[in-house]
C-alpha cells in the first residue's frame, strides 16, 4: 500500500520515477494498475446511491467493475488507430512514450475520481433525486478528466518539443477517446441505479446508440 501511494504521489507531482524526463526508467506497468485500483474505488462510491438494501450491494459491486472497464476498454479500442496515425505522421520512434503519456493521463483521471468519491457519497446523503445524482457524477467525471488531461499534457510536452506533430496526436487521442467513451459508457449503464430499477449489470436497451438518443432528445422525438 505504501509503495502504491508513493508511486501515485510521484505521478501526480511528475517527480521521482514518474519524472517526464526519465524516459527509460518509468515503471509504466503501474499506470494501468492505478487505473484499475482507483477507478474501481470511485465506482463503488458511484454505485452506492440509495444503498438501503442488500440487493443494492450488487450495484456497488457492478459499478466498481464497470468504471475501470469503461476506462481501460475505451483505451484498448482507441489504441490501434493511435498506433497507426502515429506511424503515418512519422512518430513511431516515440510511440512507447506516447502510450505511456496516454495511460499516465488515465491514471491521473482515476486518482482524481477516487479522491472525489467521499464528496459523491456526501452528495448522495443530501439529495434524493436520481437525476441529481446523475448530473453530479457527470460533473465529477468532468473534473477528473481535466486532472487527467493535465497529467497527460505533462508527459506530452517533451514529445511536442521533439516533434510538433505530437500535438496533433494529443488532440486526436482526446477526440477519439471522448467519442468512444460516451458510447461505451452508454452501453455499460446503469452505473448509479435506483430503487425503482432492478439491479442489473446491463439494461435491456444497452446495445443502442448513445448519439441517436441524444439526437432524439434535441429534436424532441
Amino acid at each position: 500500500m505504501r509503495v502504491t501511494l508513493t508511486h501515485t504521489d510521484d505521478l501526480l507531482h511528475g517527480i521521482g520515477r514518474f519524472d517526464p524526463s526519465r524516459r527509460a526508467d518509468r515503471p509504466w506497468w503501474w499506470l494501468p494498475a492505478m487505473v484499475l485500483c482507483f477507478s474501481s474505488l470511485y465506482g463503488a462510491f458511484m454505485g452506492s446511491f440509495e444503498f438501503d438494501s442488500l440487493e443494492r450491494f450488487w450495484q456497488i459491486l457492478f459499478s466498481a467493475v464497470k468504471v475501470p472497464l469503461l476506462l481501460l476498454v475505451t483505451s484498448a479500442i482507441c489504441l490501434p488507430a493511435f498506433v497507426v496515425f502515429n506511424t503515418v505522421l512519422g512518430l513511431r520512434r516515440d510511440l512507447r512514450e506516447a502510450i505511456q503519456a496516454v495511460f499516465a493521463g488515465q491514471a491521473g483521471l482515476s486518482v482524481a475520481l477516487a479522491s472525489l468519491g467521499p464528496i459523491t457519497r456526501v452528495w448522495y446523503s443530501s439529495v434524493a433525486s436520481y437525476r441529481g445524482a446523475q448530473l453530479f457524477n457527470i460533473a465529477m467525471f468532468a473534473a477528473a478528466a481535466l486532472a487527467g488531461h493535465l497529467v497527460m499534457l505533462r508527459y506530452y510536452r517533451p514529445l511536442i518539443r521533439r516533434h510538433g506533430a505530437h500535438r496533433i496526436m494529443l488532440y486526436s487521442w482526446l477526440t477519439m477517446y471522448a467519442f468512444v467513451g460516451v458510447q461505451f459508457g452508454w452501453t455499460l449503464r446503469p452505473f448509479i441505479g435506483s430503487r425503482d430499477m432492478a439491479v442489473t449489470f446491463f439494461r435491456e436497451d444497452a446495445f443502442t446508440n448513445a448519439y441517436v438518443f441524444v439526437l432524439h432528445l434535441i429534436l424532441g422525438h
